[in-house]
């Protein structure tokens, strides 16, 4: 499965919100798995998007035919736009489909690795950080991905910003330690996604 993260610095809300309806043609895609997002927490202008695709084939083929036409819409209604693609590896808890109905909140983390470190990072978050995560009341779903360059993006779904919060507050530094994050990685950034029902796909 294909992961693309979009994000984007919104100059006319109202117009991209009623642009974001029109993406609802990529249901009829061949090998379209879902899409949804929402706004920053962080940044109340930044729009971030997750759509999923079966493979890249099916991707690169939407991307020649059927994109443009989709995205004429919010013409002019954003800037700054960041697109990362990222092969999926594994689940984060289990069964990972890409839904969004019955979450609340999206926490998304991209970690570039150092590449010697690539394989204690990659077993950390299957040994340490996926239990954790599992284990922690609110969270729906995950997964775990990859792009080229040692970069990594971990994805989260909660059911609220509340049982979010609780599960940072109480375990982030103590499984951090455990899983030497600091050694493994060489800069991580992310952000908290509150989603927007209409966006879904």
């Amino acid at each position: 499965m294909l992961v693309k993260w979009i994000r984007c610095t919104v100059v006319d809300r109202r117009g991209f919100e009623r642009g974001q309806r029109k993406w609802a043609g990529l249901l009829g895609e061949p090998g379209f798995r879902g899409q949804g997002g929402g706004w920053s927490r962080k940044r109340p202008d930044v729009a971030n998007l997750f759509a999923f695709w079966e493979s890249r084939a099916f991707y690169d083929s939407f991307m020649a035919r059927s994109h443009d036409r989709l995205a004429a819409a919010q013409a002019g209604t954003f800037k700054d736009c960041q697109v990362r693609l990222f092969d999926y590896r594994f689940d984060v808890k289990t069964g990972f489909e890409p839904r969004f109905t019955d979450a609340d909140l999206i926490r998304a983390a991209l970690c570039r690795v150092h590449e010697q470190r690539v394989e204690h990072f990659t077993l950390m978050q299957e040994k340490v950080w996926n239990p954790a995560m599992a284990g922690s009341p609110g969270m729906i779903r995950g997964l775990f991905a990859e792009a080229p360059g040692h970069e990594f993006l971990v994805m989260s779904m909660w059911r609220s910003a509340a049982e979010h919060g609780k599960y940072r507050a109480e375990r982030v530094e103590r499984l951090a330690l455990r899983a030497q994050l600091e050694a493994d990685v060489a800069s991580l950034s992310g952000e908290i996604v509150d989603l927007e029902p209409t966006w879904t796909v």
